[in-house]
């Protein structure tokens, strides 16, 4: 048995297939994704390398990275070889690529367009399984002064508070403002309370000289602009 346990240890490998190894000697872009959870994880299991376990647990999701950093403690858990202090490694570890993505978003200098919303908004709200409602505060500029959220409610809708939304517009002196919410169900087709809750903001931002630019719904891969869509005129 022990013969069986030791052959599966990386230590056993060629030093090439040897994930850090592989890293220090050729650099970060030459390992696969399963080798680089690997070696977050360090071992495996008494039948699987670290790289293979990897491999099984990206096959469960598909082989997708934001899958992945979906799952749970307790559901990578369920992994022959993942205990609670594993689990929470890779947990953290993909935390931190999707902060880097929401920072890397918010260091453009200007909106231009609506897909720099999205690029923005997807990382805060995209996956989430509730629906949240988020506005951005820009100035004359288009730079994005802050970003708030509004309100956060269940799966099938959120509370919006126009007078909120304006009162902070005027503390953050924004000169302009864009709405953006998820849609959990994945669907980007905007509802009649959607349709709705625009409008009445703008009505209200235009009696303070504010202007709604765009209302995005917001789904993990893909967005719905209201202005994109002529539903702002």
């Amino acid at each position: 048995m022990s013969e069986k346990s030791n052959s599966f240890s990386i230590k056993n490998w060629a030093q090439d297939d040897q994930p850090r190894e592989k890293l220090r000697d050729k650099g970060k872009a030459t390992l696969s994704d399963a080798e680089l959870v690997a070696i977050l994880i360090g071992s495996g299991n008494r039948d699987e390398s670290a790289v293979d376990l990897c491999k099984r647990i990206l096959a469960s999701v598909d082989n997708n990275i934001n899958a992945l950093g979906k799952l749970s403690l307790q559901q990578l858990m369920h992994f022959k070889g993942i205990g609670e202090a594993k689990a929470i490694t890779i947990t953290a570890a993909l935390e931190l690529g999707r902060r880097r993505r929401l920072e890397d978003a918010l260091q453009q200098e200007k909106i231009e367009s609506s897909r720099s919303v999205f690029n923005i908004m997807q990382p805060i709200i995209g996956e989430l399984p509730h629906e949240e409602f988020w506005i951005l505060y820009l100035n004359n500029s288009n730079k994005v002064i802050q970003k708030h959220q509004l309100s956060k409610g269940g799966i099938t809708g959120t509370l919006v508070d126009v007078r909120l939304v304006l009162k902070k517009a005027i503390e953050v002196n924004a000169v302009s403002i864009i709405l953006s919410h998820n849609h959990p169900s994945g669907t980007l087709k905007p509802s009649a309370a959607d349709k709705a809750i625009t409008q009445k903001l703008k009505t209200a931002a235009q009696s303070l000289d504010i202007k709604v630019l765009d209302h995005l719904i917001v789904t993990e891969k893909a967005y719905f602009s209201f202005a994109d869509k002529n539903l702002l005129d």
